[in-house]
């Protein structure tokens, strides 16, 4: 197993300015050779529209089958919070998350679901997956319903 170190983890730390300063973070696996399905869910996530500068919200639900490494949750937090004052158009966020994640933990699989809020008038779902789910992976639904004034 390769080496790693937290520098965020039990320590003052806030988030970076832009997500590509951000530090996202792993640690072993104590369990590399289960097959197993772990979620983080983000429902408050916030990003800036790129072209008119207004907030945008959505609900991030982001399941993973880990390999030899777990991402950490407190640098994931941050990474996440990076995106505050980020402007980019809601599949660029999602997208960009999931793929960073498989940069950093190099799961055995990854999907995330992005349930953006509306924004004229149009809710956005942006899901992205890094390939068909190992055999035998359970997979619950993400329980985020459709929008219909989500809540």
């Amino acid at each position: 197993m390769e080496e790693f170190e937290l520098t965020q983890l039990g320590r003052d730390a806030r988030s970076a300015d832009d997500p590509k300063d951000a530090v996202l973070e792993r640690v072993p696996n104590p369990h590399p050779d289960d097959l197993y399905l772990a979620r983080f869910t983000a429902p408050e996530f916030t990003s800036i529209c790129p072209v008119t500068g207004q907030p945008d919200f959505a609900h991030l639900v982001i399941d993973y089958a880990p390999g030899e490494w777990l991402i950490e949750s407190k640098s994931l937090k941050l990474y996440l919070g990076a995106f505050r004052n980020h402007g980019a158009f809601h599949e660029d966020c999602t997208v960009a998350i999931a793929k960073r994640m498989v940069e950093v933990a190099r799961p055995r699989w990854l999907r995330i679901g992005g349930y953006w809020f509306p924004r004229g008038g149009i809710p956005i779902d942006v899901f992205w997956q890094s390939g068909p789910p190992p055999q035998g992976l359970w997979l619950p639904d993400q329980g985020v319903q459709p929008y219909r004034g989500r809540g």
